[in-house]
């Protein structure tokens, strides 16, 4: 992974790139939460995102970490349902893990999401295999020690990884077996959140 130093423009960049993927993906996204949840993930987090947006590019914040937590607490703010908590706590976490420092490298972005993502595993009571936003969000933590691009990849894999298990958390586990068969929307909104990371990475 390259050692480019990534300054609050790159971190205001992720989360426009983030909020225009969920907008193009929001029909999909509500589609597969209306098979297993609340059919209402895609207008959540597209009105979150939005948010989010509205408020890093009226104010940018001046530092990596000062755009992630702001944009966390704007998750945490506008999102209903369990998505905001945990998109919230994802990115307040990272962006507190990044601290003051005017520029990051890629290597401490994936020390901060590692700490952000171990936040949501303890926030969910989850892990990996309950069919949930960690399944894509893990693998692409793992995977962002190699590039963007193999992050993204690793994410949208770990999505896909979630269709034939069985949710084991949230409104989906009391599917139980009828669960099984269907992609996690929670998943499939971090393989997003990726995909834009590694847009705005090139």
């Amino acid at each position: 992974m390259s050692g480019t130093a990534l300054d609050a423009a790159f971190f205001v960049g992720w989360m426009t790139a983030a909020a225009a993927a969920i907008d193009r993906e929001a029909e999909r996204l509500t589609e597969l939460d209306s098979a297993i949840g609340d059919a209402d993930h895609g207008t959540n987090m597209q009105r979150g995102f939005a948010a989010v947006v509205k408020v890093v590019e009226a104010e940018p914040p001046a530092t990596p970490g000062a755009v992630l937590t702001t944009a966390g607490r704007q998750l945490i703010s506008s999102v209903g349902g369990a998505s905001g908590p945990l998109y919230g706590t994802l990115l307040r976490r990272t962006g507190k893990t990044l601290g003051d420092a005017a520029q990051v490298s890629a290597e401490e972005l994936r020390a901060g999401l590692r700490a952000g993502v171990e936040a949501v595993g303890q926030l969910g009571g989850s892990a990996p295999g309950d069919k949930t936003m960690l399944d894509a969000l893990v693998p692409a933590v793992e995977a962002l020690a190699a590039s963007f691009e193999a992050a993204a990849a690793a994410a949208e894999e770990g999505a896909r990884s979630t269709v034939p298990m069985l949710a084991k958390k949230g409104r989906a586990s009391y599917l139980g077996e009828r669960s099984i068969g269907h992609q996690d929307p929670g998943a499939t909104s971090s393989a997003l959140l990726f995909a834009a990371l590694a847009e705005v990475a090139k």
